[in-house]
């Protein structure tokens, strides 16, 4: 009887979690499309692979509308804004919606919420994916570097150039930088303050100037041995005090409503990256980015 006990112990360990939903007709079927917006060094897509590797189709298949913005891969938030907005209004006037629901990964967050902010009537939702809404302490590190260390700065830029898809200038990266810092995101939010918690790992408001907002994020780093970028994003991860994906802090992702903070994830999981090498003992990301459309399906949205 105790071998038998322990062979099913041993069973029920071994397994795989469930990756994800079975499909369901409607499940993902929202009021307004779903427009994916990226984050620092991001793109739509290279040689066939998205930045939100395989979720756009896995939002299609249940019935959402979904749109994958292409902004500056390196530029301030505002300036991306503003070229992201653009981009609603076209899709608006393709598909004769009224209104949007933002998905912002990274500084695709800010990004989003400067949109919502600036015409909230054309915005149903913000969702912060490990979003950069407090700053984020790799930035601050950046910026701290001079003297002899400066070399080290510029090596690091030349990295982070090879992400990007577009020629990236000094002035593009320095403004991405300050704009991403602790001080520069409180700048940001004191402009744009929809969504964010009054305190620094609390929750903001869900429902702000008609736009709805919530948040999720990933505080594990090292997740999968087949994974390339975990190493890079341990080193990086270096720089923070608190639990982190890498990239972003636990805290400063926080926005609107809170779903979760401590995913089994790190910045690049957070959008099923690098080709979908992510923790095996955790929720797909691909589940999640449903769960969401699912959760604003049900809001009327």
């Amino acid at each position: 009887m105790q071998r038998c006990l322990i062979l099913i112990l041993a069973l029920c360990l071994s397994a795989p979690p469930v990756r994800s939903a079975l499909p369901r007709r409607g499940y993902t079927q929202t009021r307004y499309p779903i427009v994916l917006v990226h984050g620092l060094f991001g793109f739509s897509n290279i040689a066939g692979v998205d930045y939100f590797y395989r979720i756009p189709e896995a939002l299609r298949q249940d019935g959402a509308q979904v749109f994958v913005a292409e902004v500056d891969p390196v530029n301030t938030s505002e300036v991306r804004g503003e070229q992201l907005l653009a981009q609603v209004q076209e899709i608006l006037a393709i598909t004769g919606a009224n209104k949007v629901n933002l998905m912002g990964h990274s500084q695709g967050a800010p990004t989003a919420r400067y949109v919502a902010a600036v015409r909230p009537d054309l915005v149903a939702s913000v969702t912060s994916v490990g979003g950069v809404n407090r700053g984020s302490a790799v930035a601050d590190r950046l910026l701290a570097l001079t003297g002899s260390d400066d070399l080290w700065r510029k090596a690091a830029r030349a990295a982070l150039l090879s992400l990007s898809l577009r020629p990236l200038s000094t002035l593009q990266f320095n403004a991405a930088l300050n704009d991403l810092s602790t001080a520069g995101s409180l700048r940001f939010n004191a402009k744009y303050p929809a969504g964010v918690p009054e305190t620094p790992c609390g929750s903001g408001a869900l429902l702000q100037n008609g736009v709805r907002y919530y948040s999720w994020s990933g505080t594990a780093i090292v997740t999968n041995p087949l994974d390339p970028v975990d190493v890079p994003l341990l080193l990086l991860g270096q720089a923070f005090s608190e639990p982190s994906d890498g990239l972003v802090g636990r805290c400063s992702s926080h926005l609107g409503l809170v779903l979760r903070d401590d995913f089994k994830m790190n910045h690049a999981n957070e959008i099923n990256q690098i080709l979908g090498l992510v923790s095996p003992f955790e929720v797909s990301p691909i589940t999640l980015y449903r769960q969401q459309a699912n959760r604003l399906k049900l809001a009327g949205l």
